[in-house]
């Protein structure tokens, strides 16, 4: 029998894969603290992850471990180097969350290019008449957009920002030409050159060396003054510091972040007072469908690993 921890709980739809199946034992760990980690993880098999961080300090004592399930498409916190060297296998949900986080982006874009949190504001506050003439807002018919990443979130976006005919770039070193022109885009491989003219760029690429403050204070004052950035990805892409420093100088016309360089966002940030950002708490995939997308596929590929069925796009390629 294989011991499974689910390190935080996930949708039932998930944990009932393992309720009836008598090759699997499971146990469920809210407390993520350190210690208590330490403490139960070498109990088990294989065990689920979602935001708790796992580091050498903690992995190290996990002698038993064989798999991590990761409740997600990124794995920026759990530690790498570790699980290649034990030989620790990664999988992730890699078709559960596209369409929420898709979703979520056009939402932003819409908010943030329809003015909607002002007017509603200005609506409640008796100020009817004034918000018509005071908030600057814009159509996405024939505006350009810049898709940075081209996986599976970026494949369903370019379906959505065509049916509202804006014209797609997609910058993506990994990806062919005719693959992106295949679903509709353009592919551009001078970042700096499409940045300078997007009306709209959604960032949908892993933290790593090579993004880290990729949208720095340099490729955002090149940008266009109605520009508005989307960040679904992971916190680090774009510079806070230097993105807070953008808008207020007007030099872009707005920004959505559903990720951030530590979370919680801390409230002293200057990203909180900032009204020409539109703020989400890492929750692009917190749809009811996701939610449960997303448990049963995390549960499910565990199954899959043990059973020797595992599908490889699934497997993190360490």
């Amino acid at each position: 029998m294989h011991k499974i921890g689910i390190i935080e709980n996930i949708a039932e739809e998930g944990i009932s894969l393992l309720k009836n199946n008598k090759k699997f034992q499971y146990e469920i760990i809210e407390d993520v603290s350190k210690e208590n980690l330490i403490k139960v993880l070498p109990n088990f098999d294989g065990i689920t992850l979602r935001v708790a961080k796992l580091d050498s300090d903690i992995l190290k004592y996990c002698k038993k471990l064989k798999v991590i399930s990761r409740h997600g498409v990124g794995y920026d916190n759990v530690d790498l180097n570790f699980l290649k060297k034990n030989n620790i296998k990664l999988l992730i949900t890699a078709t559960a969350n596209a369409v929420s986080v898709a979703e979520h982006v056009m939402y932003m874009i819409l908010c943030l290019s329809k003015g909607i949190t002002q007017y509603d504001s200005m609506v409640r506050s008796g100020q009817f008449r004034d918000a018509v003439k005071n908030v600057l807002t814009y159509e996405l018919l024939k505006k350009n957009i810049l898709i940075m990443g081209f996986g599976r979130i970026g494949r369903i976006l370019i379906k959505r920002c065509l049916g509202f005919e804006m014209n797609v770039e997609v910058y993506d070193p990994f990806v062919n030409k005719s693959d992106i022109e295949n679903h509709g885009g353009v592919k551009v491989d001078n970042l700096s050159n499409s940045l300078k003219k997007s009306d709209f760029i959604s960032i949908h690429m892993p933290l790593n060396e090579k993004t880290k403050n990729l949208i720095d204070f340099d490729k955002l004052k090149s940008m266009k003054n109605n520009a508005i950035i989307i960040n679904t990805a992971r916190g680090g892409i774009i510079n806070e510091i230097d993105l807070d420093k953008a808008l207020k100088q007007n030099l872009i016309f707005g920004a959505g972040l559903d990720v951030f360089e530590k979370e919680p966002i801390e409230m002293n940030s200057p990203l909180i007072k900032n009204n020409k950002i539109l703020l989400s708490p890492h929750s692009a995939t917190f749809t009811k469908e996701c939610k449960i997308r997303m448990g049963k596929q995390t549960v499910q590929n565990l199954i899959d690993f043990f059973e020797g069925t595992i599908k490889k796009n699934m497997i993190v390629s360490l």
